[in-house]
């Protein structure tokens, strides 16, 4: 490439740039200055330091959606790495109708929250059809407050989440499996190793880059989950807001004409440090693990 021909590669990147800057950096740099102020959606505000993060630290109902959304991640990604690899696994196979289950357990993905969330609210109310067969089965004698216990709604959401991802995860999974050689896992079976043994000792080891992947993408989400807890209790987060998350009580601090848009700020830079620390977390872990 000629000294006159330098741009020409900037040229290609420059659309995408100016988005990046535009969508990204502006808005992520205009957050961290409105965290040291206290500005509202109404505009204004003044330098106040770190009165807001002061502020943070001695607020329960930010450490409470904190908790809520730390127990997220503990139960949510889990689920997120184990089930989606075990119906990659099972739907991998190739018989005849197979492709008909892999669409069905794809459309969660592909529906919009607002439906899942219409869908899971008529299954989880009292009369719903999951009280109706708990009932009938006799395993309670009172409706089950899927929906309007704090404790009952959280969890609750963490199914749907689980429910809607398990799909999308699962298409990560087969194309890692569909890279794990033949080879290795007939030799495997002529070495005596029955079905468990070959995905414990074959498979498992040449996924596990994947399924580190799959629970850096599944804390991520967790950390920002709001849709699932927002529709499931029509926009309430329960009985005094109790099972909000993070991300649902900054909606909820910087939302409207009098929203407090510097305190919000100040939670959304934590939130996005805590998730950085994680995702740096799990990948170190896993590189300590590949050089042990």
């Amino acid at each position: 490439m000629t000294g006159r021909r330098w741009y020409v590669p900037w040229l290609f990147l420059a659309p995408a740039l100016a988005i990046a800057v535009a969508f990204f950096l502006v808005p992520f740099a205009n957050t961290v200055v409105l965290s040291f102020t206290d500005a509202s959606t109404l505009g204004g505000g003044h330098f106040t330091g770190l009165a807001n993060y002061h502020r943070l630290w001695h607020d329960p109902q930010f450490w409470q959606s904190v908790r809520n959304t730390a127990l997220y991640i503990v139960v949510v990604v889990p689920c997120m790495v184990v089930l989606p690899l075990l119906l990659a696994v099972l739907v991998q196979r190739r018989v005849a109708g197979i492709g008909f289950f892999r669409a069905v357990f794809y459309s969660p993905v592909v529906a919009s929250m607002v439906v899942a969330g219409l869908i899971w609210s008529w299954l989880l109310s009292s009369d719903g059809l999951v009280n109706a067969a708990l009932r009938g089965l006799h395993l309670v004698s009172e409706p089950v407050p899927f929906l309007t216990d704090s404790h009952w709604l959280l969890f609750s959401s963490m199914a749907m989440t689980v429910w809607k991802g398990l799909g999308y995860y699962m298409v990560i999974y087969l194309a890692a499996l569909a890279n794990v050689p033949a080879s290795l896992l007939e030799a495997a079976q002529v070495d005596g190793a029955g079905a468990v043994r070959r995905f414990r000792s074959v498979t498992l080891p040449l996924v596990r880059p994947t399924m580190v992947l799959v629970a850096t993408l599944s804390a991520i989400a967790c950390a920002k989950v709001f849709a699932e807890v927002f529709t499931l209790s029509d926009g309430s987060a329960g009985p005094g807001g109790q099972a909000r998350t993070l991300v649902y009580t900054i909606r909820e601090t910087g939302l409207g004409l009098g929203g407090e848009a510097g305190y919000a700020s100040a939670m959304s830079l934590v939130l996005f440090l805590g998730t950085l620390g994680l995702s740096v977390a799990v990948t170190r872990l896993n590189t300590r693990e590949d050089r042990a």
